[in-house]
Formats: C-alpha cells, structure tokens, sequence
C-alpha cells in the first residue's frame, strides 16, 4: 500500500509527480494548510512537524519532499531517475536537489510575508525585497546553464521534478518571461503525461488568493 499525504500545490504535488513517472498505484489523502487537518492528532502521529509530503510507503513512512524523491528513485532504481552514485551526472543532480531547496525556502518565506501574514501585520517591503531578488538570482543562475531540454544531459530525471516544482510557483512573485530558456524547459516538461495526471490529481489549491503578489511600497 502506497498513501500519500498531500496538500494541494504544495512540496508534496514532487512526490505525487515521481509517482506517476514510476507508475505506481497510490491513495492520496488531502488536506489543506488553512483548516487546521494538518494539527489533527492522527496527523502528527505520522508527520510531528505537522507537514506535507507524509509517504506511507508499504509499511514505511517518509516525510521531506527532497528525502521521499531519493527514496522513491533508489527504491524503483530500474526507472533510472537518479544517477547512482559514481556516475558522472551525480554531483549535478545532487547540486539541483540543493538548489530546489533554494528555492523552495525562498518561496516559503514569500508566502509567509505576503500570503500568510495577516492584518494589522504588514510584510516587510525590505525583506519581501531581498527574498525576491535573491529567488530571481537563483533563476537566472538555472537559466544559464540550461543547454537542453532536460538538467542533466542524459534526459528527464527526479532532478527535474524537484526544480520545476518551485519555478511553477515562482510566477507567483516572478515574471517568468525572462527566463525563454526555463519557460520553454517547462513547457516541455508540462506536455509529459505523468505531469498531467499528477495535475489532475493535485486538487484544488487554496494557498494562493492573486494570481501575482507585487512587491509591497515601503512605508
């Protein structure tokens, strides 16, 4: 039995993802940021930090989107979404899962400034600043190393899952458009099958209000 622990649009829709590159059966579970699911005692019994990705996992439960990934890649190895260790592309595969990381803590504090915070709280203009412009440097360092369709050469790993999750969300704080390579990058990666029925499955996202969040005007 294979369950994951899902919230929709969040770190978990990477694993939701995996799973269906690997053709794997599973039941989702959902829950949402905003109703409180998450601090439900059953819940925490699995994931104490009181987070998605949670993969129940035969037996097994896995929690970190980064860590379930390589999990789910060594574990079904004959996928080949994961270099193995002392092949030639591992060390780049393993700086992309960092980087995702990157830029995932970079969204997540977005989210908490402009998103999450709630009035009479303001977000910081000054912070909101840096935390934007360090998420557009961590894209235009991808951007010019994209050479291909894929970020590893030998073609579509987990390594793209884990980056084009967080650049999907970055157009909620970034223009994508001046990102040509990634933006045509993720249109290739949003015709794959496996990408479609992960979407179809993701459910109804209730995090975001706007489809864009400016920058606040200090003051």
């Amino acid at each position: 039995m294979i369950r994951l622990h899902h919230v929709p649009l969040a770190r978990s829709l990477r694993v939701m993802w995996l799973l269906e590159e690997l053709g794997l059966g599973y039941e989702v579970a959902y829950y949402s940021i905003r109703d409180g699911s998450l601090r439900a005692p059953d819940f925490l019994a699995l994931s104490p930090a009181g987070r998605v990705p949670v993969l129940e996992h035969h037996g097994a439960v896995w929690v970190e989107s980064g860590a379930i990934v390589q999990m789910l890649c060594e574990t079904y190895s004959e996928a080949g979404l994961m270099p193995p260790p002392g092949h030639a592309e591992r060390a780049r595969f393993l700086e992309v899962l960092s980087l995702s990381e990157t830029v995932g803590c970079l969204l997540e504090n977005l989210n908490l400034n402009q998103v999450f915070l709630r009035p009479p709280a303001r977000p910081s203009a000054t912070v909101v600043k840096l935390l934007n412009a360090r998420l557009r440097a961590a894209l235009a360092a991808m951007e010019a190393r994209m050479e291909g369709d894929h970020l590893l050469p030998s073609g579509f790993s987990a390594a793209d899952i884990m980056f084009a999750y967080g650049f999907e969300l970055a157009r909620y704080y970034v223009d994508l458009d001046q990102y040509p390579r990634l933006m045509a990058y993720w249109d290739g990666l949003r015709a794959r099958p496996a990408y479609q029925r992960a979407k179809a499955r993701d459910g109804e996202q209730d995090i975001y209000a706007q489809e864009f969040y400016p920058v606040p005007e200090e003051g």
